[in-house]
């Protein structure tokens, strides 16, 4: 009696802990009785009738990734370069993706390796290389409508690598190569253009700078010339006022009879012909067998001379 008790217990514990079902967050559970779709349980704990329904499937509703494998595909210009990438998808319906495809990682998979070889196969490898984010896009909306009954949302695709063969690699490496250095070589000359632009330039403001210079030292120079003939004149001017002045005092001396007046202006006048004679450039030599006695009789017989001219005209004065 005690034994059919104790399998009695047995089977209520195992019977309540089949009943008992807990989803864990993220997760759905599809529920089947005798194998037919029922219900879905969300995240939490849940009861069920054990040994007539049973869990069918456990789905993740959380954002799930698929790698795709590296395929080779032929571009449009019969290139043949090597691809993959990678599928972000996320489960929306629970009992679409558990019953309307079997394999459901395998089905998004082989839906995108045949959509990026007809995408890309469609494409010259120029645009392959330079347009990924066009072949993203375009990848995504075909295998998002494709995936819509299943209950599932592609959120992403993203080509992860293109690899073009060898000798087409080493090709647009010369021809980078080659435009770079026309690229160089057309600056370099811009810049040889630039340098001589500058240059001469610089060449020609020095020009007029000194063009400019030469021409205010010029106006300096014609203005320094036209100040020393101004003060030229006006020293030529004084001294013949003063000579003038000299000479009518000397007259006047005459007049009045001074000898001495006249001996001074006779002896200057004299020495100065002489200091003209010896500074001529044409001479080079001058012999004058002169004594002192005779330039002193030659300016008393000039004083006599002049104190006869001055008595006469003393008396003609008185006999008139």
């Amino acid at each position: 009696m005690s034994a059919v008790v104790a399998v009695f217990v047995v089977f209520a514990l195992v019977t309540l802990w089949k009943g008992v079902v807990t989803v864990p967050q993220g997760m759905e559970y599809t529920i089947e009785r005798f194998g037919k779709y029922r219900a879905t349980f969300a995240p939490g704990l849940h009861w069920l009738i054990p040994y007539i329904d049973g869990v069918g499937h456990k789905l993740s509703l959380m954002e799930q990734v698929l790698d795709v494998p590296s395929q080779e595909v032929i571009t449009k210009d019969n290139a043949m370069v090597g691809v993959d990438g990678v599928v972000f998808f996320q489960i929306l319906d629970a009992p679409k993706a558990a019953y309307e495809v079997q394999n459901l990682e395998l089905a998004i998979m082989q839906l995108t390796m045949t959509n990026l070889r007809t995408v890309m196969g469609s494409m010259d490898l120029d645009q392959l290389l330079s347009q990924r984010d066009h072949i993203n896009a375009q990848l995504l909306t075909v295998v998002d409508d494709a995936t819509t009954p299943w209950g599932v949302k592609v959120t992403r695709i993203e080509i992860k690598d293109i690899r073009p063969p060898t000798d087409l690699v080493n090709a647009m490496a010369q021809q980078m190569k080659a435009e770079r250095l026309k690229r160089a070589s057309i600056l370099e000359a811009e810049g040889a253009r630039q340098s001589a632009i500058l240059k001469a330039e610089g060449e020609r403001q020095a020009q007029i700078l000194a063009a400019e210079a030469q021409k205010q030292e010029q106006i300096l120079e014609a203005e320094g010339r036209k100040e020393a003939a101004y003060r030229d004149a006006e020293a030529r001017e004084r001294q013949a006022q003063a000579e003038a002045e000299a000479t009518a005092m000397v007259s006047k001396a005459i007049e009045q009879g001074d000898i001495q007046a006249v001996n001074y202006f006779v002896a200057t006048k004299y020495v100065e012909a002489l200091a003209r004679i010896a500074t001529s450039p044409n001479e080079k030599l001058v012999l004058m067998p002169l004594e002192a006695s005779s330039v002193i009789g030659a300016i008393g017989g000039i004083a006599e001379l002049a104190r006869k001219v001055g008595s006469d005209g003393a008396g003609g004065g008185a006999r008139t």
